[in-house]
Formats: structure tokens, sequence, C-alpha cells
């Protein structure tokens, strides 16, 4: 079990105003596994994993615990090509460098 995943993902679920059964449709596994998951009874795979952390936009390294601050600090990139991902990349570093 990795290490407050369950709160965490009941937290996030909550947040978002999803039942078990949506993440459940959203995902396409049952909301018994999501069930699972919220208790600590199983453990998502990596691509489950994955699919949690663009639901309900937050890192992987959030949903492990390696990353402390609160969800909501990620991009979507999805549907950007990878010269606009590159373009937006160079953006955010620009803003953080000051120039």
């Amino acid at each position: 079990m990795i290490k407050n995943l369950p709160e965490k993902l009941q937290e996030l679920r909550n947040k978002y105003g999803y039942s078990q059964k949506q993440v459940a449709q959203k995902l396409n596994i049952s909301a018994s596994i999501v069930s699972g998951y919220e208790t600590g009874e199983r453990t998502p795979s990596t691509e489950v994993l994955l699919a949690l952390s663009y639901l309900y936009n937050c890192s992987t390294d959030y949903l492990l615990g390696k990353q402390s601050p609160e969800p909501g600090n990620v991009i979507s990139i999805d549907g950007l090509t990878d010269k606009q991902i590159r373009a937006v990349s160079y953006l955010v570093e620009a803003i953080k460098s000051g120039k």
C-alpha cells in the first residue's frame, strides 16, 4: 500500500464532487475497485495512477507521496503539439527566471 494514497484519493474525489461510480466510469473500471483503492485494500496500477492524476489534475508524485504541495500546480498539455509544449515550457521558465 502507498502511504496516504487511500486518503488522498477519497479527498480528491470529494473535492471534485465525484461518486465512486463516476470515477469508475471515467477510468473504465468497477466501482468496487475504486472503493478498494480508497480503503487501501487495493493498489492501483501505474496506468490507473496516471489516469487518476489526469482526472484529479495532480501529479503522480503527489499521489505517491513524493510531493507535498496540494494538487493544482499541474498544467494540462492534452491536445498540444510538441512545438506548443516546448513553447509553454519556455514561457514557464522565462516567468520563473523573471525575464
